[in-house]
């Protein structure tokens, strides 16, 4: 009888989003977060310079889908994809990379509870803290578009201080990586130190 050799399984998604699909997952993920601030914005551009109204501020899609702007479902949904992205990509960082991405994803982690508080208000048609409307924890002390901007600012500064420190790794880093986001990189470092010993 022959012996079939055992097929090789195949890595499962995260291992692939972290290994040979990091530099792509990363740059769709970037994709959405800047098209996620370029909403941000043209809302801050509608309220200070064109001095709009702050419900009729609504960014671009709000523009053409006033409805879309206003869910709370949105505002969440896109939280949680950013929570959901930073856990899910964190593995391919290593060393300095790694610790700025952890402190975004820790960020967007409560970026995320003060959503979850607007929308589970929205959805139970009941407001928290005595307001008016539905607020967040830090909303009862700043106004939402100035609130939301610091939020994007005080997650999206450390993840591109991940990536850059990921895409220019020191020899330790190099060596612990497991995604192919500095495979150039590695090849230069290898030859580089074969060709001095």
């Amino acid at each position: 009888m022959v012996s079939v050799p055992a097929a090789v399984p195949s890595p499962g998604l995260i291992a692939r989003i972290n290994g040979r699909h990091h530099r792509a997952a990363l740059n769709v993920f970037l994709f959405v977060v800047i098209a996620h601030w370029a909403e941000h914005l043209v809302q801050a551009y509608q309220i200070w310079v064109l001095g709009t109204a702050r419900p009729q501020s609504r960014g671009v899609l709000g523009q053409f889908f006033p409805w879309l702007v206003k869910s709370e479902w949105l505002h969440y949904g896109y939280a949680i994809v950013m929570l959901v992205a930073l856990f899910l990509l964190r593995p391919g960082f290593v060393g300095r990379a790694r610790a700025w991405w952890t402190v975004a994803l820790v960020i967007q982690f409560w970026h995320h509870i003060e959503h979850l508080l607007l929308l589970i208000q929205a959805q139970a048609g009941v407001t928290f803290f005595g307001a008016a409307q539905p607020t967040s924890i830090l909303q009862l002390a700043f106004m939402r578009v100035e609130l939301h901007l610091f939020y994007n600012s005080i997650v999206f500064i450390p993840m591109m201080i991940a990536m850059y420190l990921h895409l220019r790794p020191n020899r330790t880093e190099l060596a612990d990586s497991t995604c192919n986001c500095v495979a150039k990189s590695k090849s230069t470092s290898v030859r580089s130190a074969t060709s001095v010993a």
